[in-house]
């Protein structure tokens, strides 16, 4: 099963981490973990190198790891709310797959 936990504190989305793997399929047709992980890079992607904020990321083989200051975090809000968004649609159609958890720090 994929895991999927959103860090929110005061109202604001600070970062995400995301562990495991769906088993939906085997490794190269697993449609859950490619969408999964492409919206995961998507996002991470665009935080970094299109708005060239200033955050944690961790990727190892199952996981990745965002993490972003109050500060920055506020600035990426769009995508990091478009993740949650996508991610929770996910995990509602493949609740057997995905575990989504909002982690109020």
């Amino acid at each position: 099963m994929i895991r999927v936990i959103f860090t929110v504190q005061n109202s604001i989305v600070t970062g995400y981490e995301i562990s495991g793997h769906s088993d939906f399929s085997e490794q190269g047709s697993d449609i859950v973990c490619a969408a999964v992980s492409s919206a995961a890079y998507m996002a991470a992607n665009t935080i970094t190198d299109v708005q060239q904020l200033d955050c944690f990321v961790t990727v190892n083989d199952g996981f990745m790891q965002l993490k972003l200051s109050a500060n920055e975090a506020e600035k990426a809000q769009i995508v990091l709310n478009g993740l949650l968004l996508h991610l929770s649609a996910l995990s509602e159609q493949y609740t057997d797959f995905i575990d989504l958890k909002i982690s109020e720090v």
